[in-house]
């Protein structure tokens, strides 16, 4: 695994210069967590943030009453856990591995050293941060305000786009974690697909996916059913 190429692909990091990329590579370490390993907890001081290079890691709460919320789920070259290391305080949600999977961790303390001795790495993360957020808080208005249907609708044409507009790809998740990460429940979402199938939008073989009709999902997303 080329870990430097690995960092040079996260959003976080894309665009600084081989010297730079050489000093963040140097302030961090590579970490393996094997499947349901808690990398951090909710409420511990956020005291290192990271990458995650391969596997899949989910970020996630716990109610009161023992039910479990995915907040997102992290893709390789994907960063986590960065914004309370610079705001400082705890981590706001737990982190787990999904399957056997290795992180790049870097400590607050060793980050902050780069930055400062270089200010131009720390405007650039800063620029990428508020992008970051920018897309995350559309993505939850999006779902917070639709009914169930148009929330996968949003969730499926977002995979079909991150598939590069291939009418064919499968689920990125089990689908019990789908329902969790659209806030609701399995049957309610087995519902949703049967009427997004009813409607002729798509196909759905197991964790297959076939779009039939991308226009009217990305309709269905925007808009939900009329």
């Amino acid at each position: 695994m080329d870990v430097k190429e690995a960092l040079s692909n996260t959003s976080m990091f894309r665009g600084l210069q081989e010297d730079e990329l050489e000093r963040i590579l140097a302030s961090g370490k590579v970490v393996s967590y094997e499947r349901s390993e808690i990398i951090f907890d909710e409420g511990r001081p956020a005291k290192h943030f990271y990458v995650l290079l391969e596997g899949r890691v989910k970020i996630f709460k716990v109610s009161f009453g023992g039910k479990e919320q995915i907040l997102h789920m992290v893709e390789p070259e994907e960063p986590f856990g960065e914004v309370p290391v610079f705001i400082g305080g705890s981590y706001p949600a737990y982190a787990m591995a999904v399957v056997k999977s290795s992180v790049f961790s870097v400590s607050k303390e060793a980050f902050l050293a780069v930055i400062g001795e270089n200010p131009k790495i720390g405007m650039h993360i800063i620029g990428i941060l508020c992008m970051r957020l920018r897309q995350f808080t559309r993505l939850v208005e999006e779902l917070s305000l639709k009914e169930v249907p148009g929330r996968l609708a949003t969730y499926l044409y977002h995979l079909y786009q991150k598939n590069g507009m291939s009418k064919s790809f499968v689920l990125d998740m089990p689908k019990a974690q789908l329902a969790s990460v659209l806030g609701t429940v399995p049957e309610t979402l087995s519902r949703a697909f049967s009427k997004l199938k009813g409607a002729g939008v798509i196909e759905l073989n197991g964790s297959d996916v076939i779009v039939l009709d991308p226009t009217t999902l990305e309709e269905i997303a925007i808009e939900g059913f009329r």
